[in-house]
């Protein structure tokens, strides 16, 4: 059964914000309200510090007002095209961003998200909404202050777990595509159920989403991501038919080739157990994407051998060389993030092969040289894609990882391997043997690097000193200074 319309509800205006913006309204003689987002996270018990107003007229003069009226120095930015208008509120520690327009109504071309806006009324302002959860409006307005209006049922919705447009479904997504990523968005986040004909609409749209721009669709993309569950949302897009447009690479994961009764995992449900895994352990954006594209080259690489079954040798290196291809077209930066993507999905084998493997004081020594500050995150990965079914061989996986764990605190509290600076550089080697730039002053740097990271010398300046001299005389360099010390 739908709730009332009307339902007076007053916690969320606590806010002294909201008592300022409706007397500002009644001295204008318009009626004002607060909506959508504010409204929701308000009965999730959500914080929430943007806070939308919609009032019948003129937006931009309310926004104007009532900021002076708290203060005659609060800048206010207007964007008249628009008819918006906002401003930053501060009220203790809280800091709050307020924006104001005018109700409107709107329409679509079938080539364009960008509307044709209209003056309209509250409820046409509300069948606009994206979906009935962000649809519910609190009047501002003294003589109606604090009433609730609710006319597609939201607070229902809220209470059930549901995710659903206000009007027509199919006219909703067509006219604005990007309201697709937001439902997957919001159930995600919210762990709602998107309502059956909803989700069959956004089937019946995907296609849609191509005149919206890469930089949209991947705001909500990384909302999702950022997502408790994100597993969740992409389960959703992949159902949907929106992976295989926005991000092809990932939907091509999925499947399983069996060739002679012998099969491989899907990679597709593989990878999302491994999202959903670092994402319980960590909240960092990049370190999730270093996840999504572990295994991302595995469809380029995948073979089949009659004796050892499927394979996929060097995925990790094709995987990492696709990075920038992925982060490029979906306007992610191509900065030190994308390179640390790159370095997480080049390494992320290597602690599980330790972890099959002996582990020796070379390797860790190699393994923390080439992780350098990402050690951590890297192996919080190389955890998280321990998805075997086999509980024996998970536990000896993370008995093994521990050991690694451990064996990477000794070393480099005795070695200082991480972010490695060879104790002797390429300076000191053309000084000490007059020489020009050349490759034998790579070949000793190698040499004593490598020394290093096996222990064969510790990592200080005097024992690299004389590994120098040692290679160099085996290359044929003799130092211009016979007496020159270290």
């Amino acid at each position: 059964m739908q709730p009332p319309a009307n339902t007076q509800m007053d916690l969320i205006l606590d806010n002294p914000i909201y008592r300022i913006v409706g007397a500002t309204a009644d001295k204008l003689g318009l009626p004002a309200y607060a909506v959508g987002g504010v409204v929701r996270d308000h009965f999730l018990h959500r914080p929430c510090t943007d806070i939308d107003i919609v009032c019948i007229g003129d937006g931009i003069q309310l926004a104007e007002a009532t900021a002076h009226s708290i203060n005659p120095n609060i800048q206010v930015t207007v964007f008249k095209h628009f008819g918006t208008a906002s401003f930053n509120y501060r009220q203790g520690d809280s800091l709050w961003q307020i924006e104001f327009v005018g109700a409107r109504r709107e329409s679509y071309r079938h080539d364009s998200r960008k509307p044709i806006v209209e003056v309209g009324t509250l409820q046409d302002d509300q069948n606009r909404r994206d979906f009935t959860i962000n649809a519910m409006a609190v009047s501002l307005n003294q003589d109606s202050f604090g009433q609730l209006l609710d006319p597609f049922g939201g607070i229902h919705d809220l209470d059930q777990g549901i995710i659903r447009t206000p009007l027509d479904p199919d006219i909703t997504f067509s006219d604005d595509p990007l309201r697709m990523m937001r439902a997957i968005r919001f159930a995600t986040q919210l762990q709602f159920r998107i309502l059956p004909e909803t989700l069959d609409a956004i089937q019946r749209n995907a296609s849609r989403i191509h005149i919206v721009s890469a930089e949209r669709i991947t705001t909500e993309l990384n909302k999702i991501i950022l997502s408790p569950s994100p597993s969740l949302g992409f389960k959703l897009l992949q159902k949907t038919g929106l992976m295989a447009i926005i991000f092809p690479e990932f939907s091509n994961l999925k499947g399983v080739e069996t060739v002679g009764g012998r099969g491989h995992k899907d990679n597709f449900y593989h990878t999302l157990e491994v999202l959903d895994h670092v994402a319980a352990n960590s909240n960092d954006l990049w370190l999730r994407w270093a996840a999504i594209l572990h295994d991302i080259g595995k469809p380029a690489t995948k073979r089949y051998d009659p004796k050892l079954g499927w394979t996929f040798h060097g995925h990790e290196v094709k995987g990492s060389r696709m990075v920038k291809k992925i982060f490029s077209r979906l306007r992610l930066p191509l900065d030190n993030k994308m390179k640390y993507v790159e370095k997480l999905v080049l390494l992320h084998l290597r602690p599980i092969i330790l972890a099959e493997d002996q582990v020796t004081d070379s390797a860790v020594r190699r393994l923390l040289f080439d992780a350098g500050d990402d050690i951590d995150d890297l192996m919080t990965l190389c955890q998280a894609d321990i998805t075997s079914k086999n509980e024996e061989k998970v536990r000896l996986y993370m008995k093994n990882f521990q050991l690694v764990r451990q064996k990477l605190v000794e070393l480099e509290e005795r070695d200082r391997i991480r972010n490695f600076q060879p104790p002797v550089s390429g300076d000191d080697i053309m000084k000490t043997f007059n020489i020009s730039p050349c490759r034998e002053i790579g070949i000793i740097k190698d040499t004593i690097k490598d020394a290093i990271l096996d222990g064969i010398i510790p990592n200080d300046r005097e024992a690299a000193w004389q590994m120098m001299l040692q290679k160099a005389a085996e290359l044929g360099l003799h130092p211009v200074d016979q007496s020159h010390t270290s």
